[in-house]
């Protein structure tokens, strides 16, 4: 199983608490230091999130209708549409109980959930309204549906239908056998193609790991078992039939937030959060461990900012968003190996 993964010291623990994002902080406290969610701590950097850092300065670039920008480019506004708010805002920890949250919330349920089949779509269907049936796609379907729920719409008939979505239609076929035909299968070859896309894959995992696990449905679990071991068959980053060659190199380096990308790291934040400790992730944690500094720090190796309302963090700067992750990953590594 490798060796012991470090315990963080105490300087690391302190920098990521006495930094300037609530976040960070709200996250070190419940998700490392297993600080309750109720906890007058908690609640008070949860509060923070809200009043302080990046989630204010980007809600304040929302317009009325709840949508970022034009609402028929929520999608293709790479990255200042609603589309990448909804999932900045849910992975910085937004209060969905916030109007402004709820209303943008309600801006993508409305205008790129496809009613008839729960999926997202592109585009929204400008005559029948919602999204648009033939643009539907599966790692918009689970970046969007992980972040709904993470904003508290998990018990929404709406994103239950997404959900259902995802169990229905999400493929982990290695292009083996006969590739699955018809709808949504054949009017986007980039999305599914002869081998399932590795990103969908990731984010329909992502989406379905944000359910407590009290709240899975017989179908929820058979398909995480089935998107788990599609990754440990790839190594978490390798290509399944080549295991000497990288699915995309570009997931070796650490980026956050990664919109419809992925990385190592938020493969690896996935397994580990799901329980899952199996040998064909040695490597790739191995690869994770290897990038912390003398510090006990990880950098930002890959970014988005300058396309974003609001950057975050600094590229080949220490990271204290990439340092809690990995260090949540190493400390679940830990806790299984110990």
């Amino acid at each position: 199983m490798g060796d012991q993964a470090p315990i963080p010291s105490a300087d690391t623990v302190a920098w990521l608490l006495d930094g300037e994002d609530p976040s960070v902080r709200y996250f070190t406290l419940t998700g490392l230091l297993g600080e309750r969610a109720g906890s007058a701590e908690a609640v008070a950097a949860r509060h923070e999130i809200m009043v302080s850092g990046a989630v204010p300065r980007i809600l304040a670039a929302q317009g009325d209708d709840g949508h970022f920008g034009d609402r028929d480019r929520c999608y293709t506004a790479k990255y200042t549409g609603t589309v990448w708010q909804l999932i900045i805002l849910a992975e910085l920890g937004a209060d969905g109980t916030d109007e402004r949250v709820q209303r943008a919330c309600e801006a993508i349920l409305r205008d790129s959930q496809d009613a008839g089949s729960g999926g997202f779509s592109l585009n929204r269907g400008k005559k029948a309204g919602g999204g648009l049936h033939s643009r539907v796609i599966p790692c918009l379907t689970g970046n969007l549906t992980f972040s709904l729920i993470r904003l508290g719409y998990l018990d929404d008939r709406r994103v239950r239908h997404a959900i259902d979505w995802i169990t229905t239609y999400q493929r982990f076929d290695d292009a083996e056998g006969d590739a699955p035909s018809g709808w949504p299968y054949e009017p986007l070859e980039m999305c599914w193609g002869r081998h399932t896309c590795h990103m969908g894959a990731v984010k329909a995992l992502k989406a379905l790991a944000e359910i407590p696990p009290e709240s899975r449905s017989a179908e929820v679990r058979r398909t995480l078992a089935d998107g788990v071991e599609f990754l440990l068959k790839h190594h978490v980053h390798r290509r399944s039939h080549d295991l000497r060659r990288d699915s995309k190199p570009g997931w070796r380096r650490l980026g956050f937030p990664l919109m419809y990308q992925t990385d190592v790291l938020e493969i690896l934040g996935i397994l580990t959060g799901l329980g899952v400790r199996d040998a064909r992730m040695d490597e790739a944690l191995a690869l994770l461990a290897a990038k912390q500094d003398a510090e006990g720090r990880w950098k930002l190796q890959d970014t988005f900012n300058g396309r974003f309302i609001v950057d975050i963090e600094a590229k080949g700067r220490p990271s204290r968003w990439i340092t809690l992750r990995a260090l949540r990953v190493l400390a679940a590594r830990r806790t299984q190996t110990g």
